[in-house]
C-alpha cells in the first residue's frame, strides 16, 4: 500500500512539472513574437499606471467575424476586405477629413513600398503591425532562403543587402506600372496600441540596440515636453510616456523636431503618411486584430499559398488590449489625449477603428 501511495504521489509531481515547462514555452513564445513585433510590454517608464485587472481581448470593428468560430472561407473573407476598402472609399471622400487622409504619392511614400517583381507584389511598410514578418515573407519569395524561419534577423532590417528593392529606386514609367497591375497591401492596427508598441519598442526594449532613440530623440523630445526637467539630468531619466504624447499632438513644434529626427520618425508616422491609401488603390487592407485569418487570405489572394508560409502567431497575441491602453493613459491630461487623438483622426476613421471615448471624457 505505502508503493502504490509514493508512486501516485511521484506521478503527482511529473504532471506538475510537465505543466510548469509548457507554460514556460508558452511564454517564451509569446515573448519572442512581441520582440519581431516590436515589444508589447505593459511596463511604462517614467509613468505611473493605475493597478487594472488582467487584460481580456475585447472586439472591435476590424475583429470581424467572431474569432471563436470556424476559420473563414475565401468568399467570406473577400465580403470582410470589401467591407474595409468601401469605408475607406467613404472616408477618403469626406472633404472634412481630406488633411488627414490625403497626401501626394511622394519618394517618401514610395521607400515604404517594397517590390517582388518575380510575384508582382507591393508591400507598404507600417511599423509596429508585424511588418518585420512580411519582409520575411518577400525575401523568401525572392529566392534566397527556402523558409522564413533561416533568414537571419539583421538580414531583415539591412535594406542594402536583403534584396528588397523599394519602389522609388524604379523609373516613373516603372512605378507607374506597377502601382496599377500589381497586388499591392498593407497591414494597420489600433493607432493608439500601435503607439505604445513603438514606445515600448525604441524608447524601453530596444532589442535591436539603435542608440540613437535613447541617445537623441528622447533627450529632445524630454527638453521641450517634460514639465520639470534637470539639464544634467535628461539623458538618465529616460523617456516617459507622457512627453511622448504632448511631442504627438504638438503639431508644428514636432514638425520642425521631425525633420532632426529623419527617418527614425516612421514608427509613429500615421498611415496615411506613410502609404497614402487614398491615393494608391490597395487590393487588401489587413488588420493586425485579425492576422490569423488576413495572413492566409493575403498569400491566397497574391497566389503564393504554396510558396511560402506567414510565421506562427501566438494564440491571443494579435487581440485589441484596452486595459492595456488605460494602463498607459493614466494620469495623462484629457487636452493631451484629444490632441494626440486630432492627429491620428484621419486613421482610426480610415480603418474602422472606434473612438477611444474610455480616454476622451
Amino acid at each position: 500500500m505505502r508503493h502504490r501511495w509514493l508512486f501516485l504521489g511521484a506521478c503527482g509531481w511529473v504532471l506538475l512539472i510537465l505543466v510548469f515547462v509548457t507554460k514556460i514555452i508558452s511564454h517564451r513564445a509569446v515573448d519572442e513574437y512581441e520582440e519581431r513585433l516590436g515589444g508589447q510590454s505593459t511596463t511604462v517608464m517614467g509613468h505611473t499606471a493605475r493597478k487594472l485587472p488582467l487584460p481580456t481581448a475585447e472586439i472591435t470593428v476590424s475583429q470581424q467575424p467572431d474569432q471563436s468560430s470556424a476559420a473563414p472561407t475565401m468568399a467570406e473573407w473577400d465580403s470582410v476586405v470589401e467591407e474595409r476598402l468601401q469605408l475607406l472609399s467613404t472616408v477618403c471622400k469626406n472633404s472634412t477629413l481630406r488633411n488627414l487622409t490625403h497626401i501626394p504619392i511622394s519618394k517618401f511614400v514610395l521607400d515604404r513600398i517594397f517590390v517582388c517583381d518575380k510575384h508582382n507584389i507591393l508591400f507598404c511598410q507600417t511599423p509596429k503591425v508585424g511588418n518585420t514578418q512580411w519582409k520575411k515573407v518577400l525575401i523568401t519569395l525572392n529566392g534566397a532562403f527556402s523558409g522564413v524561419e533561416d533568414i537571419p534577423e539583421y538580414l531583415v532590417h539591412d535594406h542594402e543587402k536583403n534584396g528588397l528593392p523599394r519602389l522609388s529606386s524604379l523609373t516613373p514609367q516603372e512605378i507607374t506600372h506597377r502601382l496599377k497591375t500589381y497586388f499591392k497591401f498593407f497591414i494597420v492596427r489600433d493607432p493608439f496600441e500601435r503607439l505604445i508598441s513603438a514606445f515600448s519598442d525604441k524608447f524601453i526594449k530596444n532589442p535591436r540596440f539603435e542608440p540613437w532613440y535613447r541617445h537623441d530623440i528622447a533627450p529632445a523630445i524630454i527638453r521641450k515636453y517634460r514639465k520639470r526637467h534637470r539639464d544634467g539630468d535628461v539623458a538618465g531619466s529616460g523617456l516617459h510616456f507622457e512627453d511622448f504624447v504632448r511631442y504627438l499632438g504638438d503639431v508644428d513644434g514636432r514638425r520642425r523636431m521631425d525633420r532632426q529626427f529623419g527617418d527614425h520618425i516612421i514608427h509613429w508616422m500615421t498611415y496615411t503618411e506613410l502609404c497614402a491609401p487614398c491615393d494608391i488603390p490597395y487590393n487588401v487592407i489587413g488588420h493586425h486584430e485579425t492576422l490569423e485569418q488576413d495572413a492566409g487570405y493575403i498569400l491566397k489572394r497574391a497566389g503564393i499559398e504554396r510558396l511560402v508560409s506567414y510565421p506562427a502567431i501566438p494564440p491571443g497575441i494579435t487581440s485589441y488590449n484596452k486595459t492595456k491602453i488605460e494602463q498607459y493613459f493614466s494620469g495623462i491630461s484629457k487636452r493631451d489625449i484629444r490632441r494626440l487623438y486630432a492627429r491620428y483622426q484621419g486613421d482610426f476613421h480610415l480603418f474602422g477603428y472606434p473612438t477611444p471615448y474610455f480616454l476622451l471624457t
